[in-house]
Parts: structure tokens; C-alpha cells; sequence
């Protein structure tokens, strides 16, 4: 009797662009690919030649979002012509909100999936196979709640945790609340039993996600829900360390203030969207705050956390804006000390209010602001590192993060604040961290973006997340992961 050959299964590849709640959603649609038996395709590269099937889960905030969608979609025409039986598919936040439109510009395109009907992917990739003909379903409500979808998680040892999906805030630069509705949250009970699986899988950090994460409760009327769930990850034996993104300043109340200072394993760190520091643009922006108040939480913050390490995120050029305005936003970076701070310039989103208001501001314009903001940020950043030698701090090593440097032989890691951390290699490989371990080392160097620790090593910890990462990896070189196998999603 001969033994029939067994086709090898599609293999599938996840491109994602831009905020950690794509990352997370991206997870969630690799682990439905795979429990429909694809597997993901050779990481060799990361060609998207070697896939079967290629999802793109996209963003509509992130600028340049729809050059980079159509230029890639582009691209995989010329491929699909050479490889039959090849599926491509659209999903996340662009394909929310342009829906038929992919089809029209990329007729080549399988499958157009939104952001609430993620867990449909698979049925539609079928559906297009067997009409062969391109699948378009974009619903308005939430089907499910992508962190009961199965997952394909990129980490051992740190994982994104999902608390609400959707904004009810109304900021004119922003399409998001258009795209993934009114918030919708889950509740703590679920979410906790999400955390302690995970730790139980040697997760040590966790990050808490949401579009405006400290309104968390709104949907079931809690306002101090938030501050209670960070005080229960505290109780989570074995969670090593809790983040949270994005909060919202008008949002930001004192009971967070106080179980981020009373919970031992969350960590010193914030990420305070400031947007703007003219008053004038936070009200052209709706944004329900002022930069008195903004400045204030910061106060409060360091004097519960005197080092916690504060980031924000700065938009320049927005319609309207004066170089008076410009200069309080530059005023405002410079009392708040951010230890960095991500910059944008603004630029026009169709379907947001700020996309028709008048007094749009010239190109030029916008540019130069930008670089004198830049170089403000990057001088207060590099201070603020500054202020870290010959420090002790305690990193937690990742795969990916930052690099490895060969030459100098450094591996990467994140500080309590969050800062990156690039460590001396030691030269006894029984004392060589892997990823997800943790260890103290002494800032011997301060860089804008980064801190250098070329002291040995000290108070070595292997962890259970090292322990995962090696069970998966080795004997893969240090600093490179291909992800976890799936795993149910609650």
C-alpha cells in the first residue's frame, strides 16, 4: 500500500501599519489563519512573494496611509500574475473607510474585511476561492471582541491586552471614531482571565490597549474602572510589569495617578498625547483640555512618580495655527521635560472636520516647524537621558527591539520607564541574557533615543518568558522571533 503525499498547507503573511491596536489585531488575524490550517510563510526576508495569502491591515491616520496601501497593492499585482491560486486581502481601518473603493483601484484585491468583522477573514478568503470573486463585508457594529478571537502572538514574554476598542471623543484631525465606532469595553472579570492566561504562558508584561484607555468604564458607568483594573494586575502573581496606551488628558484623574504609584508592577512610565500647546488649536481640535491643566497632570504624576519617564505625541501645522501658537506648543515641550515625543505634521484626512476648515498652513511652513520642533524635542530628550548616567537600571531584554550590534556587541532591552537600553554582550555565554530575562546594568552612555550600558551585567534573572522564548527559538541566534504558536484568545 503507498502512502498518498500530503499537499503542504497555504501559508499566509500579516502586514500591518500603523498603532499598537492594529498590532494587536494583526495577532488576532494570524491566529484565525492559522487555526483555518495555514501556516505562516518563511521569515527569510519577509518577502510577500513566499506567502499564499497576504493581509494588509491598514491604517487611515498614520500620513501617506493610502500611498502606501496602493503602492504595495501594486506591487502584489505584478506578483499574482506569476503565482495562481495567491489571495490578498484588505482589512483594518482603510478598509473601513474606503471599502468599495480598494476593489475599484485594485481589482486583483480577494478580500475588503473592516475592523469590526475581523473574525470573518477566513469565510471570506473561502468564499473568494470558490466564487472566485472578490468578497467585500464591512459591518458598522462589533461582532466580537477581538481579544476572544484566536492569536498568534509576536512575544514570549510581553503581550498587548485589549480593554476597549472605539473613542467617543470627537477630535477634528481624528477619522477614528468614524472607523471603529463608540467605545465598546470589556469587563475586568474577562480581561483578568485574558492577563493570568497569558502570565501562565510566560507573559511578564503586559500592555492595556485602548483608543482613550483611561475612559475604560464609561460603557458600564465606572468611572474609576481603570484605576481599579491596574490595582488588580497588581495582584497577578507573576506579572512582572503593566503599561497602558493612549490615554487622554481630559480623561486623567487622580485615581490613576494614585494605583499607578501604589501598584508595584506598573511600571513608571506615561504616554500623554499632547497634540498641541496653543489653547486656540486644542479648542480647533476639540480637544476637551487646555495646557494648564495637561502641565498640571504632569505635576501630580512626578510628584507620585518622581521618575517616571513621560512621551507624547505633538501634531504641527494643524489649520489655523500661528506662529504664536507654534511658539506655546514650544513652551509647553519645554516645561513638560517629555523624555521623547513623537511628531507629526499635519496633514489632510478626508472625512475629518479639520479637512475643510480654512487657514490650512502652507507645506513650507509646516516643514520648518517641524524641525525647529524636532530639535527642541531631541535636545530635552538627550538632557533627560543625560540625567540617567551612571544609573542602575533594570532592563527586561527583547527580541527586535532596537538591534543587535554585532560590532559592539550590544543586546536591547526596555528600562522600567520604557526607555531603550542598549547592553554590553557579557563574554561568559552562561551569563548572556536571552530575551525575556531581566538583569541591572549601569548607563554608561545617553544618546536622544537611547541609553548605552557597556558595565557588566548584574542580578542576572532568568524568567519563565526567557524559558518560552528559548523553548520556541533556539537554536536561533539571540534577538530574532518568528512568534508563538496559536492559542485561544481568552
Amino acid at each position: 500500500m503507498t502512502n498518498t503525499p500530503t499537499a503542504d498547507p497555504r501559508t499566509y503573511r500579516v502586514v500591518t501599519y500603523g498603532c499598537q491596536m492594529n498590532e494587536h489585531d494583526s495577532e488576532r488575524i494570524a491566529g484565525l489563519l492559522e487555526e483555518a490550517g495555514l501556516v505562516a510563510a518563511p521569515p527569510a526576508g519577509r518577502e510577500l512573494a513566499a506567502a499564499d495569502v497576504v493581509v494588509f491591515n491598514t491604517c487611515a491616520v498614520r500620513e501617506n496611509a493610502d500611498n502606501r496601501l496602493y503602492g504595495n497593492l501594486g506591487h502584489m499585482a505584478k506578483l499574482k500574475r506569476t503565482r495562481p491560486g495567491m489571495q490578498i486581502a484588505v482589512g483594518g481601518c482603510m478598509a473601513q473607510k474606503d471599502r468599495d473603493l480598494i476593489i475599484q483601484k485594485a481589482p486583483w484585491v480577494d478580500v475588503v474585511f473592516g475592523t469590526n468583522n475581523i473574525g470573518t477573514l477566513p469565510v471570506l478568503l473561502e468564499r473568494a476561492r470558490v466564487q472566485q470573486a472578490a468578497q467585500v463585508e464591512i459591518v458598522e457594529a462589533l461582532e466580537t471582541f477581538p481579544s476572544n478571537l484566536p492569536t498568534r502572538r509576536e512575544s514570549a514574554y510581553a503581550a498587548w491586552v485589549s480593554v476597549s476598542v472605539g473613542c467617543n471623543n470627537t477630535c477634528t484631525f481624528c477619522i477614528v471614531p468614524s472607523l471603529r465606532g463608540k467605545e465598546t469595553d470589556r469587563r475586568p472579570a474577562e480581561i483578568l482571565r485574558e492577563i493570568e492566561m497569558l502570565v501562565a504562558s510566560g507573559v511578564q508584561e503586559v500592555t492595556l490597549l485602548g483608543q482613550n484607555v483611561n475612559t475604560y468604564g464609561v460603557e458600564y458607568g465606572d468611572r474609576q474602572a481603570f484605576a481599579k483594573l491596574l490595582r488588580a494586575c497588581g495582584e497577578v502573581t507573576g506579572l512582572e510589569r503593566v503599561r497602558f496606551t493612549s490615554p487622554h488628558p481630559a480623561s486623567f484623574t487622580d485615581d490613576v495617578i494614585e494605583a499607578m504609584a501604589d501598584t508595584a508592577n506598573v511600571m513608571p512610565s506615561l504616554h500623554m498625547p499632547l497634540q498641541s500647546g496653543s489653547d486656540k488649536v486644542l479648542r480647533q481640535m476639540r480637544r476637551s483640555y487646555r495646557s494648564e491643566r495637561f502641565l498640571g497632570i504632569l505635576d501630580r504624576v512626578r510628584a507620585a512618580m518622581p521618575h517616571a519617564a513621560i512621551t507624547t505625541d505633538i501634531i504641527v501645522g494643524f489649520p489655523g495655527e500661528t506662529e504664536d501658537d507654534f511658539q506655546a506648543t514650544l513652551d509647553v515641550v519645554r516645561q513638560a521635560r517629555f523624555s521623547q515625543a513623537f511628531t507629526f505634521q499635519y496633514s489632510i484626512r478626508p472625512g475629518t472636520p479639520a479637512a475643510t476648515m480654512p487657514d490650512q498652513v502652507p507645506p513650507e511652513i509646516v516643514q520648518d516647524r517641524y524641525e525647529r520642533l524636532v530639535q527642541q524635542v531631541e535636545q530635552i530628550s538627550w538632557q533627560e537621558n543625560t540625567a540617567q548616567l551612571g544609573q542602575t537600571v533594570e532592563v527586561l531584554f527583547a527580541a527586535g527591539e532596537g538591534r543587535k550590534d554585532e560590532r559592539t556587541a550590544r543586546i536591547s532591552g526596555r528600562a522600567r520607564d520604557n526607555r531603550l537600553v542598549h547592553v554590553a554582550v557579557p563574554s561568559d555565554e552562561t551569563l548572556r541574557p536571552r530575551p525575556g530575562d531581566i538583569a541591572e546594568a549601569e548607563v554608561t552612555y545617553a544618546a536622544p533615543h537611547h541609553l548605552v550600558a557597556d558595565s557588566p551585567i548584574r542580578n542576572l534573572r532568568r524568567t519563565r518568558g526567557g524559558d518560552a522564548w528559548q523553548a520556541l527559538h533556539e537554536p536561533r541566534p539571540a534577538g530574532i522571533g518568528l512568534g508563538l504558536p496559536t492559542i485561544a484568545g481568552r
